[in-house]
């Protein structure tokens, strides 16, 4: 789903970035669109490091962590790193020290949020960090696989029409239009991975986790230490440099920024450990080949990301994900070359 949305966003967001190059060269771009490392990897080939992207998953697993430790999630900082919805909470730092050890010692409090339920406490142990939730597809893929086949629809079929049946409120006189979008907000965000929750036997999500304040939080700071120079530390997509060695320079990754008025600067950290090195480099390749193909318009091309894809077995599935999804979606019509 992430490869055909990059593949039809990618397309859109490059001929933005080469518009504010031409138009607003000393402009800074926000990018809120998903998939959120890989749309900005294409913008930044335009706009260099004057786009940035933004998520909220990686501010909402610290801020649980924090939680589960008893610390207050404003005062403490993340050692977290990855690619977008592929990254590892690697420590927690409050009053200068690393919580996470404790944490992870401690199974009763391990379990008490919302990763700890749905990726088990034995098996947070043994990585000896806290994933990303979107990873409880790669640890868990035929649990999660056999969740979504047998769930009564897809999750884009239950947002498709979820709002558009929000936009038929709308069309009324008179209607409650905050209270409504509230409405709808909640609902969506209730039922956010809940296939996977309920392959894990995860009740339902905390009422913290169903608060407003994920990406426009993150959008807000980003500008105030841009905009006023005041400093801050925000996790961010931004491109790599010299932070992942396993990486080239321009490949857009997820980590703790320094942001000041000259933009977004990403801060030093250890190197991943092998299993984890793995899945990025594998995924980075899978980026790089659905920008290779929104700009070729190759099908061939699209195919090859799918294929390489980890939770894509089969170069024939890969290709007939390609025939379907073009069938879907007339904004996949340009993949019309060899």
């Amino acid at each position: 789903g992430g490869i055909a949305y990059g593949l039809r966003t990618v397309p859109v967001a490059v001929d933005i970035a080469r518009r504010v190059a031409r138009l607003a060269p000393d402009a800074w771009v926000i990018n809120f669109t998903n998939p959120a490392g890989l749309v900005t990897e294409a913008m930044s080939r335009h706009l260099g490091d004057r786009v940035i992207g933004i998520c909220d998953s990686p501010v909402g697993l610290g801020r649980r962590v924090a939680r589960a430790l008893g610390a207050d999630p404003d005062k403490a900082s993340a050692d977290y790193v990855g690619l977008n919805h592929l990254g590892w909470l690697r420590g927690l730092r409050v009053a200068g020290r690393d919580e996470l050890p404790r944490l992870l010692a401690d199974t009763e409090a391990l379990g008490s949020f919302e990763e700890g339920r749905l990726f088990g406490t034995e098996w947070l142990q043994s990585l000896g960090a806290i994933p990303n939730e979107y990873l409880h597809y790669y640890y868990f893929n035929r649990e999660a696989v056999r969740a979504y086949q047998e769930a009564e629809r897809t999750r884009g079929a239950f947002l498709r029409d979820q709002q558009a049946r929000f936009y038929d409120e709308m069309e009324r006189p008179g209607a409650p239009a905050l209270a409504a979008w509230d409405r709808t907000r909640a609902e969506r965000e209730a039922t956010y991975m809940a296939a996977n929750r309920e392959t894990a036997g995860v009740g339902e999500r905390d009422a913290s986790d169903l608060e407003s304040g994920g990406y426009e939080k993150v959008a807000l700071a980003l500008m105030r230490a841009i905009a006023r120079d005041e400093r801050a530390t925000l996790i961010l997509n931004v491109r790599n440099r010299t932070t992942l060695r396993v990486l080239d320079e321009d490949a857009v990754i997820e980590v703790p920024c320094l942001v000041d008025a000259n933009g977004a600067h990403p801060l030093a950290v250890s190197p991943l450990p092998h299993h984890a090195t793995g899945l990025v480099c594998g995924v980075k390749a899978v980026e790089r080949e659905v920008l290779a193909a929104a700009e070729s318009g190759s099908r061939a091309t699209a195919a090859k990301a799918f294929a390489l894809h980890p939770l894509v077995d089969s170069v024939g599935v890969a290709r007939r994900l390609v025939d379907g999804y073009t069938r879907a979606h007339p904004g996949l019509a340009y993949l019309n070359r060899p």
